[in-house]
């Protein structure tokens, strides 16, 4: 079985790499993050680069698609003819078309989300019916056929967690799980906009806008 993860200038690492982690741990798994070509892909961070093993052109036929989102690059994800034209041309074979956070938009703008339930960071779900979505802003993972969307950074793993069992059974999956550790205790539950005080919400979502969210 054969995974790629895209990547695109200002992606945010988290969105990319949280899955990695959990599909690249998958029995009979090849691994692949893809770009305009091989080399290195600039975070959202401008600090941290990832690492681009195969091009678009060099992965014609993956079994899963993941696109990852961005605060900063999801609008040029969005009109970049290459990588739309990509997205479509593999989703017409893959077992399953999956995003984190903001990707979801790039697969609504390659036409992939017509009426379908979808979901996304919760500064960008209004945005969703632009791209043809129905927006599903209390949901984390969100599937309707083969395609799978989650919600914001963090959403990654747990996205990435269900597709292994998925498509390796359960005990596969909380191998996995276990391997990683991933147990998530918070010391604050403040996740996501129904939990967060008004101060903290409206603080947030003042930060990240100043911030240029360019979706």
């Amino acid at each position: 079985m054969q995974v790629a993860v895209v990547l695109y200038e200002w992606v945010t690492a988290l969105d990319a790499v949280g899955p990695y982690e959990v599909l690249r741990s998958m029995p009979d798994t090849e691994i692949r993050t893809v770009a305009h070509a091989p080399g290195p892909v600039m975070t959202d961070s401008g600090v941290l680069t990832l690492g681009a093993s195969h091009s678009f052109a060099d992965t014609p036929a993956p079994d899963v698609v993941l696109v990852p989102g961005s605060s900063r690059g999801t609008q040029a994800a969005m009109n970049d003819p290459e990588l739309l034209a990509w997205l479509v041309s593999t989703h017409e074979t893959t077992r399953w078309t999956t995003s984190v956070c903001t990707g979801s938009l790039v697969l609504g703008a390659a036409g992939l989300l017509q009426g379908l339930p979808a979901t996304t960071h919760w500064l960008a779900q209004d945005l969703l019916p632009l791209v043809g979505a129905v927006p599903s802003p209390d949901s984390r993972i969100v599937h309707s056929g083969k395609i799978a969307t989650a919600a914001g950074v963090s959403a990654g793993i747990d996205l990435a967690l269900w597709l292994a069992g998925e498509l390796c059974g359960r005990e596969v999956a909380e191998a996995i799980q276990l391997g990683i550790e991933y147990d998530p205790q918070p010391p604050f539950d403040a996740g996501h906009p129904s939990k967060a005080s008004a101060a903290v919400l409206a603080a947030t979502r003042e930060r990240m806008t100043a911030s240029a969210l360019n979706l």
